[in-house]
C-alpha cells in the first residue's frame, strides 16, 4: 500500500472552490484515496477564513490534521500562529518522507517558502511524485527541482473533481487500478457502473414538483385584475421547465455536481421546444455523456480546468443538439398526445372519468404506480395550462380523503393512542396538500375505513369531473381552490369527500364499542 500526505492551505482561488469547508475538501480526498488502496499518512492543511490573497496576520485560522482516520482540526487562532505552529508538523512529515514512510504528495496552495518548505525540500530529496493545484506554488516547486507528475489551476473544478485528478494521476504513475468514486458521501457510486443505471424518473418529477407549485402559483396571482402582466412571467416559467428537469436528470445521472449543473443548464436550454419531455431526455443524455468526458479526459491526463469545461460543456452541448435536431419536435408531440388523451377522456363523461380517477387514486399510490404514472401526467397537465385534472383529484381523493379520516381518530379513535398518531398527519394534510401515508394505519386496519376511502375518493373525482375542476394538491389546502381554474367547485369537490371520509371513519370506530358495550350486556344477562 502506498502512503501518501496532504499538505496546502485554503489558497485564494481555492478558498471560493470548495477551500472555505477544509473538512469536505479534505473527505473528498480520503474517500477517493481509499478508493484506490492508498493510505492517508498525514494532513497537514491551514484554512483561513477568507482568501490568501486579502488574509492578514491576524485572520482567523485553523490547523487540519489527520487522526484516528478522521480530518480533525488540530489548532485555531490567528494566521501568524497557525503559521508558526504549522512549522511544526511540517517538519514532522519532512522527516516521516527522509525515513521512506511516504511514497507521495498532494499539494493545494502549499507554502513553498515557509509552513512547507521543510516537506517539499524532503519530497525533492526523495524525488517523490507530487500532484497539486495553485497555478503559483505548483510552477515554484517545479522550479526547485520537484518531481511534480500533474498540476492544474483551481478554475472550474470542485473538490469532487480536484480529489480524482490527484489520485487518478497518482495511480497512474504507480500503474494501480482506480475506480472513482463520483456519487455523493451517503450513497457512492463508482464510474465503472453505467450512468443509466442512475437513472429515475421518478426521482426526476418528484424533484421538479416545486417548480411547477411555483408555476402555478403565479397564474393564479395573474388571475387578479391588477396582476395581469404576470402573465408574461407565466409564459416564461413554461419554459424554463425544460431546463430545470435537464438540469436535476443531468444531476442525478452522473452525480457531478456543479459539472453535471452546467451541462443540465446546457441541455435544456437546447431542449425548451421538446417540452418537458424532451427536457427530461435532454439531462438524461447530458448526464450520461459528462461521466463519459470526465472519464476519457482524466485519462488523457486534462488538467482539471479543461476536464471540467469539456465534461460539462461539451456533454451539455451535444446532448442538446440531439434534442434540438432530432428528439425535440418527437417528444413535443408524445407530450401534447398524452394531454390530448386526457383532456378527450374527461371530455366524453367527466363524472364518470372523475369517479374512475378518484377510486383507482388510492390503488394506484399502495401499488407504488402513483409517482411512476400519474404524477408525471400531472406535470404534463400543468405544463400547458398550470393545473391539471388529475392534480385536482390528487387533492380531493388523496389529500382531503386523508384529512377526512385523520380527523375522525383525532375526535373519536378506538384507542386513545391513535389521536396522537392522526394529528400530525391531519396537519400536515391541510397545512402542506401531502403525506396521505399518514392515512394508511387506520385504512389498513379497517376494511370499513378503506373502503370509505374508495367512496369518498370517488365521489370526490365526480366533483372535479362535475365542475370541470383543474387544480393541484402539494399546497396548503386554503390555497389550493385558488390555483384552479373554478375556486367555488374546488371548494366543494374538496370539503364533501373531507366530510364523508370524515364520518365514515367515525362511524366505523364506533362499531367496536358498540359491539363490546353489547357483549358486555350480554355477560352480564348469562350472569
Amino acid at each position: 500500500m502506498k502512503n501518501i500526505v496532504i499538505i496546502g492551505s485554503s489558497g485564494g482561488n481555492l478558498f471560493n472552490l470548495g477551500g472555505a469547508k477544509p473538512v469536505q475538501l479534505l473527505e473528498e480526498i480520503l474517500k477517493q484515496a481509499h478508493a484506490a488502496g492508498l493510505n492517508v499518512k498525514n494532513i497537514q492543511f491551514i484554512a483561513a477564513k477568507e482568501s490568501m490573497d486579502t488574509a492578514k496576520s491576524n485572520t482567523a485560522a485553523g490547523i487540519y490534521g489527520y487522526k484516528e482516520n478522521a480530518v480533525l482540526p488540530l489548532f485555531e487562532a490567528s494566521l501568524k500562529e497557525v503559521n508558526h505552529e504549522a512549522a511544526k508538523l511540517d517538519q514532522m512529515i519532512a522527516d516521516s518522507i527522509r525515513n521512506g514512510e511516504v511514497d507521495g504528495i498532494i499539494a493545494m496552495s502549499a507554502d513553498t517558502k515557509a509552513v512547507n518548505k521543510e516537506t517539499l525540500a524532503a519530497a525533492i530529496e526523495s524525488k517523490l511524485p507530487i500532484v497539486g493545484t495553485g497555478g503559483t506554488s505548483m510552477a515554484a516547486m517545479t522550479s526547485m527541482g520537484a518531481n511534480v507528475i500533474s498540476s492544474s489551476g483551481t478554475t472550474g473544478s470542485t473538490s469532487r473533481t480536484r480529489a480524482i485528478s490527484f489520485i487518478s494521476s497518482l495511480c497512474k504513475h504507480w500503474n494501480i487500478k482506480f475506480n472513482p468514486i463520483i456519487g455523493s458521501y451517503e450513497k457512492a457510486q463508482q464510474t465503472n457502473a453505467a450512468p443509466w443505471k442512475n437513472i429515475n424518473i421518478r426521482g426526476i418529477m418528484v424533484s421538479s414538483l416545486p417548480g411547477f407549485i411555483a408555476m402555478a402559483l403565479i397564474l393564479a396571482v395573474s388571475q387578479i385584475p391588477a396582476l395581469k402582466g404576470l402573465t408574461d412571467i407565466f409564459d416564461l416559467m413554461i419554459n424554463a421547465l425544460p431546463v430545470m428537469l435537464a438540469v436535476i436528470a443531468a444531476k442525478q445521472v452522473s452525480e457531478l455536481d456543479e459539472v453535471s449543473i452546467i451541462a443540465g443548464v446546457i441541455a435544456g436550454v437546447l431542449s425548451v421546444q421538446g417540452g418537458i419531455i424532451g427536457g427530461i431526455i435532454g439531462g438524461i443524455a447530458a448526464g450520461i455523456l459528462v461521466q463519459f468526458f470526465f472519464r476519457k479526459c482524466i485519462e488523457w491526463k486534462f488538467p482539471i480546468t479543461t476536464v471540467n469545461i469539456v465534461s460539462g460543456g461539451l456533454s451539455g452541448l451535444i446532448a442538446g443538439l440531439i434534442v434540438y435536431y432530432l428528439i425535440g419536435p418527437v417528444a413535443l408531440q408524445a407530450g401534447n398526445l398524452i394531454k390530448e388523451i386526457i383532456e378527450q377522456t374527461v371530455a366524453f363523461n367527466p363524472i364518470l372519468a372523475g369517479v374512475l380517477a378518484g377510486v383507482l387514486i388510492w390503488p394506484a399510490i399502495l401499488g407504488g404506480v402513483y409517482h411512476a404514472a400519474i404524477l408525471p401526467i400531472v406535470l404534463l397537465e400543468m405544463e400547458k395550462t398550470g393545473n391539471s385534472f388529475l392534480g385536482a383529484v390528487d387533492m380531493v381523493g388523496l389529500v382531503m380523503v386523508a384529512a377526512g379520516i385523520n380527523l375522525a381518530n383525532i375526535i373519536a379513535p378506538r384507542d386513545r393512542g391513535e389521536s396522537a398518531v392522526a394529528a400530525p398527519g391531519f396537519l400536515i394534510n391541510m397545512g402542506f396538500g401531502t403525506f396521505v401515508e399518514s392515512a394508511y394505519p387506520f385504512m389498513f386496519s379497517n376494511k370499513i375505513v378503506f373502503g370509505g376511502a374508495l367512496v369518498s375518493a370517488g365521489i370526490g373525482g365526480a366533483l372535479v369531473g362535475l365542475f370541470n375542476v383543474r387544480g393541484t394538491a402539494y399546497v396548503p389546502s386554503f390555497t389550493a381552490p385558488f390555483l384552479s381554474n373554478n375556486i367555488t367547485g374546488f371548494i366543494i369537490a374538496m370539503a364533501v369527500p373531507l366530510i364523508v371520509a370524515f364520518l365514515i371513519t367515525l362511524a366505523a370506530n364506533k362499531l367496536p364499542a358498540k359491539k363490546k358495550a353489547a357483549k358486555k350486556s350480554e355477560d352480564e344477562v348469562a350472569v
